[in-house]
């Protein structure tokens, strides 16, 4: 059976899909800036990472970080995964890189663009937002007595827990290069998504909606971002509310992403 090594193994959708893998009699190795035996920061590379990869048939690569460096990151990834003769590299990226302008959504396509040319059997799968990112949005807005969202955005949120399901699926299969994309079941208003969040978490907040310049912005109010043919996911944005009302206990917290 091929070892499989995952990036970011204990982030968000990282910890879930080698979860999937595990539960499914893989051997999984999780790879981190902070976990032993594999505790890798992959834009520095070296050692470490090559004793990661050593034997591994397979990388899933979660790996990613808002603050800069993804592209250093699959540089190093991708010239050790050749090293140690990796026969697939998997990658998970965000619906809408190629149209939405957004300074880490054009990251994004640049390391799809880097795993494509690798020379490496590849898969990439691009995936709408998560419903914890909405959450993780809501609450830093929240923070003002009023909740401002930018006028005309449309969201469609996906279970992590699914996408995690369709990622450790992929890597267990011969490398298809992009797959169809992957959207959670609605399309829906950011006012919609945050009001259901308010109510959820017994905050109150007048909800205004505000016009913002620029093409990015245009791009996702255009629906850049959104997969509508590809609605597949399952899991409701207010499920997933429901879920997580309450696992810490007091009014309605749900958990903050890793």
């Amino acid at each position: 059976m091929t070892t499989i090594l995952v990036t970011g193994g204990t982030g968000t959708l990282g910890r879930l899909v080698t979860e999937r893998l595990r539960a499914d009699g893989h051997e999984v190795r999780v790879l981190s800036r902070h976990t032993r035996p594999y505790a890798v920061d992959l834009r520095k590379g070296g050692a470490g990472l090559d004793a990661a990869l050593a034997g591994a048939g397979t990388v899933v690569h979660c790996a990613t970080t808002q603050t800069g460096g993804d592209e250093k990151a699959a540089r190093n990834l991708i010239e050790a995964a050749r090293r140690a003769g990796v026969g697939h590299l998997v990658y998970i990226s965000i619906v809408g890189v190629d149209r939405v302008p957004f300074p880490y959504y054009r990251t994004k396509l640049a390391v799809e663009r880097m795993i494509e040319d690798s020379g490496l059997g590849w898969t990439v799968l691009r995936a709408t937002q998560f419903h914890d990112l909405a959450v993780m949005m809501f609450r830093a807005l929240a923070k003002l007595p009023v909740l401002l969202l930018p006028a005309g955005v449309r969201d469609q949120p996906v279970e992590v827990a699914e996408v995690a399901e369709r990622l450790a699926g992929l890597a267990v299969q011969a490398p298809a290069g992009r797959v169809e994309d992957m959207g959670g079941p609605e399309i829906r208003t950011l006012g919609s998504l945050a009001r259901a969040w308010l109510r959820a978490t017994g905050r109150r907040r007048p909800v205004v909606d505000v016009p913002l310049p620029g093409r990015t912005y245009r791009a996702f109010r255009d629906g850049g971002h959104l997969a509508p043919e590809q609605a597949t996911g399952k899991g409701t944005f207010e499920e997933y509310l429901g879920r997580h009302r309450g696992e810490r206990g007091g009014r309605g917290q749900v958990p903050t992403p890793r």
